[in-house]
């Protein structure tokens, strides 16, 4: 019996994704296993397999479509079955035909335009009058009906971002739904109008002379002047990219809901400097960094600290058995932060390699969304941009995210209680106090600030 494949829910917190290719044309088969579907999230390309083997039966959704997690976006059948009424099925399935398309355009099954008043069929695919960039998701949208105003639900979160009311708002869509366009046309209408000065009403004529108004008291104060309206030039509304809704959703849900602590250490690291040095000089096949020797010693003192290798879950404490860490990596469209796996079992040319392979590719776009899962801790880096100290959000559902400032020459004491110059480096840990408290956490700065300044620790 025919099936709709509706697309999958790819990481957590994405509520659309664009559906970005086809490798499987329609009515050719494919087997268990196949990649049928290739998807774009925010911060990942991810393959969608076929659970068993069948056939496309209809292409639902045209590549570069965005699309809402849930929605159809195909009808499959099983190996080797024929449908002879393919409208039949998908209507079966509360899909209806496709509407008259131009030449060359892709048909896309969309539902019956409901009556006014009416929600549509669930799961169907509500056609887009706003172009690729409109989801396909079957709401109830357009002008007000009993009351009600339809909109598409990326108009609302557009308009509700924008701060406009619904209710100001011409649908161009079908039947009047409110689309993409309608909200991008009214923010340009609003950002290109002027505020008008309204002249204060004048005095109704009086046969008889007014009274002189009462003298204010003494006390009180001047009223202030009239506010005028300054022209402060002209701005532009930029809509969020799909990786900065993604990156505030979940940096906001981590703030809200993880109770944050923070520790700051420092450590001279003159050592750790010139075993970098060293190893680079060996003439090693990847350069090492001073991000790649944290990363390894970050590794070491969850290895010295096993307590803190864990991430909270509502059903109790996960323990790792390996050191996997994310490393967080600037790009283009906003932070990104890939996991590198076994550090602690990888020698650290191993992890200066893979390291450059995923932030490469992560300023390419071609993570996969498994690499961007798992691990208890993140390090964060911006001691190249010359910062010095700073905080950082822990990226869920991990632990801990180290934040590393930029080495720099400072007077130390020395153990004698003289002075000398050194190059210390400070770092701040975030720490999830649902899952490691605060003398735990400092057994663990403890072990990886003495790492810093034993470098040869590290190795081993």
């Amino acid at each position: 019996m025919p099936e709709l494949l509706r697309m999958p829910g790819i990481a957590a917190g994405d509520e659309e994704v664009v559906l970005s290719g086809w490798p499987v044309a329609a009515g050719a088969p494919f087997a268990a296993g196949d990649v049928i579907a290739t998807v774009e999230t925010a911060k990942a390309n991810v393959d969608v397999e076929a659970p068993s083997a069948g056939v496309i039966l209809r292409v639902l959704v045209p590549e570069g479509t965005t699309v809402q997690v849930g929605d159809p976006i195909a009808l499959l059948g099983a190996e080797g079955e024929q449908v002879s009424d393919v409208d039949g099925a998908l209507a079966g399935l509360g899909v209806g035909p496709a509407p008259t398309q131009a030449a060359g355009t892709p048909a896309v099954d969309t539902p019956p335009t409901p009556a006014a008043g009416t929600p549509p069929a669930p799961g169907a695919v509500e056609p887009s009058a706003a172009g690729a960039g409109e989801p396909s998701a079957a709401v109830a949208s357009g002008g007000p009906a009993n009351g009600r105003v339809f909109a598409s639900p990326l108009a609302r979160k557009l308009a509700r971002e924008a701060g406009i009311p619904f209710e100001t708002l011409t649908g161009t869509g079908p039947h009047g739904r409110i689309v993409r366009a309608d909200v991008e046309a009214a923010i340009a209408d609003r950002a290109t109008t002027e505020p008008e000065v309204q002249p204060a009403p004048s005095a109704a004529p009086s046969a008889a002379p007014a009274a002189p108004p009462a003298a204010p008291p003494a006390t009180a104060p001047a009223s202030p002047p009239a506010a005028v309206p300054v022209d402060s030039g002209r701005s532009d509304l930029v809509p969020h990219s799909r990786l900065r809704r993604a990156i505030a959703r979940r940096l906001t849900a981590s703030k809200a809901t993880v109770p944050h602590f923070y520790l700051r250490g420092s450590a001279t690291v003159d050592a750790l400097l010139a075993l970098r040095a060293d190893i680079n000089a060996a003439g090693t096949a990847a350069k090492i960094s001073v991000n790649d020797l944290v990363v390894k010693a970050v590794a070491a003192a969850h290895r010295a600290v096993p307590e803190t290798n864990v991430v909270w879950t509502d059903d109790g404490m996960r323990r790792f058995d390996t050191v996997d860490i994310g490393v967080a990596v600037a790009t283009d469209g906003g932070l990104v932060t890939p996991v590198v796996r076994g550090v602690d079992r990888l020698p650290v040319s191993q992890v200066a390699a893979a390291t450059g392979d995923l932030a490469d590719r992560a300023r390419r776009g071609a993570l996969r969304q498994d690499e961007l899962e798992g691990g208890s801790a993140t390090v964060t880096n911006l001691g190249m941009y010359g910062t010095e100290e700073f905080t950082a959000i822990i990226n869920p559902p991990q632990s801990m995210i180290l934040a590393v400032g930029a080495a720099r020459r400072e007077p130390v004491v020395t153990a004698d209680g003289g002075l000398a110059a050194a190059t210390v480096l400070r770092v701040t840990l975030s720490v999830d106090h649902r899952a490691i408290d605060g003398a735990l956490a400092a057994r663990w700065m403890r072990a990886f600030l003495d790492l810093l300044e034993h470098p040869l620790r590290i190795l081993i």
